[in-house]
């Protein structure tokens, strides 16, 4: 029982070290979960009021313009500016 556990540990690490090595998040074409697990400070419910953002004013031009999401404010833009990117529309 104890080398299972060990093991389950081992292999959820590794799954979170490979999620965090896997780059950027694009706040352009990520969804809701996928902000909420790549962002530090950001639940479910500020994820989803970025994508209702962007789908209602259409695509982000930079990081910089998630201050325009309520709730979203410059602090938590630098806490994750390593996190996230932003692909222009058609890339």
């Amino acid at each position: 029982m104890r080398k299972l556990a060990h093991f389950l540990g081992a292999l959820w690490l590794g799954c979170a070290l490979t999620a965090n090595a896997a780059g950027p998040v694009d706040i352009n074409a990520a969804n809701a979960g996928e902000l909420a697990t790549a962002m530090v400070g950001v639940g479910q419910s500020k994820a989803a009021a970025i994508v209702d953002y962007r789908e209602e004013n259409g695509p982000f031009k930079s990081v910089d313009d998630l201050a325009l999401v309520k709730g979203i404010g410059a602090s938590t833009i630098e806490k994750n500016r390593d996190k996230i990117s932003v692909t222009a529309p058609g890339n």
